[in-house]
């Protein structure tokens, strides 16, 4: 396994509250990792200290490093909007901008000045929604409101929103929790698309969505690392009491 992010004693804490302990994880590059567990586990804690979303929430603070690409992107002499960039976070709900489809995706585009004419980005906007699946609902209406859109269609503009600003990383926060079942078929699809061009780590509340999209699963339990392995293994051959009876409904 070749590792694109590093966890090494990282412990985090919502004001009192500690909500990670003495966390150190590999995520393997350009695969689908999972991380699931029962609802406050510290799932989604942990998926945000992965772009340094943690740090937004009022009184939360953290101790030990994530690591990309040899670099701890809690030093000081880093740039957190840099690391938002480069690690990209799908929302449990989409979060569409107040503005046209075409400038939802072309927003990020102009903030960090990637391309260089109206042609280029005109040609970004199309290839991005394409990779999301959404050019052929949306392609003779790029100037309509992004929030005329279905939720799901929605949740894939955010994706190529994301996309569009060449991330290394994609983060997904539940996902599909808030989308009818042929949208989170569409984003589940998607993901196992284009993983073999991104590292991708999803946080899931659901076993079978995990079985369904897993090549590597973190398995979380009262804001420890229980077990971590390849899918295959920990699915079928748990070595940890608590992974088993979670696997098994037990709690």
């Amino acid at each position: 396994m070749t590792p694109h992010l590093q966890v090494r004693n990282l412990n985090a804490w919502y004001g009192s509250q500690q909500a990670l302990k003495n966390i150190t994880l590999e995520i393997p590059q350009k695969q689908i990792t999972v991380i699931m567990g029962p609802s406050g586990c510290g799932k989604t804690s942990l998926l945000k200290t992965f772009n340094r979303f943690f740090e937004l929430t009022e009184g939360a603070r953290l101790e030990g490093e994530v690591i990309v690409n040899g670099e701890n992107i809690y030093a000081k002499d880093v740039d957190e909007t840099e690391v938002r960039k480069r690690i990209g976070l799908l929302a449990q709900r989409p979060t569409v901008l107040p503005m046209s489809i075409y400038e939802n995706v072309a927003y990020g585009l102009y903030i960090h000045r990637m391309r260089q004419d109206t042609r280029a980005y005109k040609d970004a906007v199309q290839h991005y929604l394409e990779l999301a699946g959404l050019w052929e609902e949306v392609g003779k209406r790029l100037h309509d409101p992004a929030t005329a859109l279905s939720i799901g269609q929605q949740q894939r503009l955010c994706l190529a929103r994301g996309l569009a600003v060449e991330p290394e990383i994609i983060l997904g926060d539940e996902p599909t929790s808030a989308l009818d079942p042929i949208s989170s078929q569409h984003i589940e699809h998607k993901l196992l698309e284009i993983k073999q061009q991104y590292t991708t780590v999803i946080v899931t509340h659901t076993l079978r969505q995990a079985k369904r999209l897993a090549d590597y699963v973190v398995f979380m339990y009262l804001g420890e690392v229980v077990e971590a392995g390849p899918a295959n293994e920990v699915f079928s051959n748990p070595k940890q009491e608590r992974t088993r009876q979670y696997l098994e409904g037990l709690f």
